[in-house]
C-alpha cells in the first residue's frame, strides 16, 4: 500500500512541521483539507507534546505527522561559548541589554528522551518523523508496533539507505532550497548541497519512497515534484504566512519584502545550518570570524539577542527560516491553500 493510502490522503502535500511556526490548528486544518498536517515536539518536552496532540486531535479525525528532533547530544566547549557571547554582546548593547552569563542545552533530542518516547506510544500519531538522524532500533520498532508511519528526512544518498537499512517507511529529500534547518545527520560534514530535484531523482531510483521538500511554493511545483517520482512533497514557507501559523508580524512582513528574494544559509542563529530570510541577524553573521557553539547551544544565545531586539521592536534577529522560493507565498487560511494547490496542479 502506498504512503498516500496508508495515510488517506486526498492531496499529496506535507505541512513541514515547522517547530516555532506550526500549530495544532493549522495542522487540522491541512489534514482536514485531505492532506497531511504537522506538529513539532522537538522544542518541547513530553508534557507539551502530549498537550498539542491533545490539541489537534480535537480539531481533526484526520492523520497528522508529529515531528522530533533527534540531533547529536551538543560539545560543551565553555571557552568557545563565552567568546561567542562576547561577539554578540555589541548587539544586545545596540538594545540596552546584556548578553546571558551563560548558555545552555535548550532542545533535548529524541534519541535520549524516554519520556518522549512514552507519550508518543500511549498515544500515538499516524505518522511520526525525524530530523536531523535516526533514534536507535529500538525506538523505531516501538513506534512502528503501535502503527506509526515513519518518515525521515535525507540531504543525500548516504542518509538516504541509512534511514532504509533501519525501517524508515518514506525519505522526505531535503534539497538546498529548502528553508529551515538542514536535516544532515553530520552538521560538520562537507554538505554536497543537493537540489531538490536531483536528490528527488537520485533517491527515487536508489531508496525511495520519496517525498519532494525544497523551494515548492505552488500547485505546479507539486506536480513537477511528482513527475520526477515523488509520491508526495513537503512544504514549509507556503505556509508561514497562513493566518494558522504562529510567525510573529516581523517574520511576516519579511516574508512579503524584499527579504523574500535573498535567502541565505546561516550557523549563526542556532549553531545548526539553516536557511533563513536575510536580515540583521545574517547580515551581522557574514561580518564575523567567531564561531558559534554546537545546536542548540547557540540557539540559547540566539534566542535571547531575539528577545531583547523584539522588547525594543527590532524584528530582524529572528529565526525567519525560508526557503528560496520564499518571494511566492501567499497569504491564504490553510485549507485554501490546499485547495489552490490542488486546482493549480491541473493547469
Amino acid at each position: 500500500m502506498s504512503l498516500i493510502d496508508r495515510l488517506g490522503l486526498s492531496v499529496p502535500v506535507i505541512q513541514a512541521p515547522m517547530a516555532g511556526v506550526s500549530t495544532p490548528r493549522m495542522a487540522a486544518a491541512v489534514s482536514n483539507a485531505g492532506a497531511l498536517g504537522s506538529i513539532s515536539v522537538g522544542a518541547t518536552d513530553a508534557v507539551g507534546a502530549g498537550q498539542m496532540i491533545a490539541d489537534t486531535r480535537a480539531l481533526t479525525d484526520r492523520p497528522f505527522n508529529v515531528n522530533l528532533f533527534v540531533h547529536a547530544a551538543p560539545r560543551r566547549d565553555p571557552v568557545n561559548e563565552a567568546a561567542w557571547l562576547q561577539a554578540l554582546a555589541p548587539q544586545f548593547a545596540a538594545f540596552g541589554a546584556a548578553p546571558p552569563a551563560g548558555s545552555g542545552v535548550i532542545y533535548r533530542s529524541f534519541a535520549d528522551d524516554d519520556a518522549m518516547l512514552a507519550r508518543l506510544l500511549a498515544d500515538p500519531p499516524a505518522a511520526v518523523s525525524f530530523h536531523f538522524g535516526l533514534p536507535d532500533t529500538t525506538r523505531i520498532r516501538a513506534l512502528k508496533a503501535v502503527g506509526c508511519l515513519l518518515l525521515a528526512t535525507a540531504t543525500t544518498l548516504d542518509e538516504a539507505l541509512t534511514c532504509k537499512a533501519a525501517g524508515v517507511d518514506a525519505l522526505v529529500a531535503q534539497g538546498w532550497e529548502a528553508g529551515g534547518h538542514r536535516g544532515m545527520f553530520d552538521p560538520d560534514a562537507e554538505d554536497s548541497r543537493l537540489g531538490a530535484m536531483a536528490l528527488t531523482r537520485l533517491l527515487v531510483a536508489r531508496a525511495g519512497p520519496v517525498i519532494t521538500a525544497g523551494g515548492i511554493m505552488d500547485g505546479q511545483g507539486v506536480r513537477a515534484a511528482l513527475n520526477l517520482g515523488a509520491v508526495a512533497v513537503q512544504m514549509g514557507t507556503a505556509f508561514v504566512a497562513c493566518p494558522e501559523s504562529a510567525a510573529d508580524a516581523g517574520y511576516r512582513a519579511a516574508l512579503a519584502g524584499d527579504a523574500a528574494l535573498h535567502t541565505v544559509m546561516t550557523r549563526a542563529i542556532s549553531g545548526r545550518p539553516a536557511r533563513c530570510l536575510a536580515n540583521r541577524f545574517t547580515a551581522w553573521d557574514a561580518t564575523t570570524a567567531a564561531v558559534p557553539p554546537d545546536y542548540p547551544v547557540a540557539y540559547d544565545a540566539g534566542k535571547a539577542l531575539n528577545a531583547a531586539a523584539k522588547s525594543a521592536g527590532e524584528f530582524g534577529f529572528g529565526a525567519q527560516w525560508a526557503g528560496q522560493g520564499a518571494a511566492l507565498a501567499r497569504t491564504l487560511p490553510a485549507a485554501d491553500l490546499i485547495a489552490a494547490l490542488v486546482a493549480e496542479m491541473d493547469v
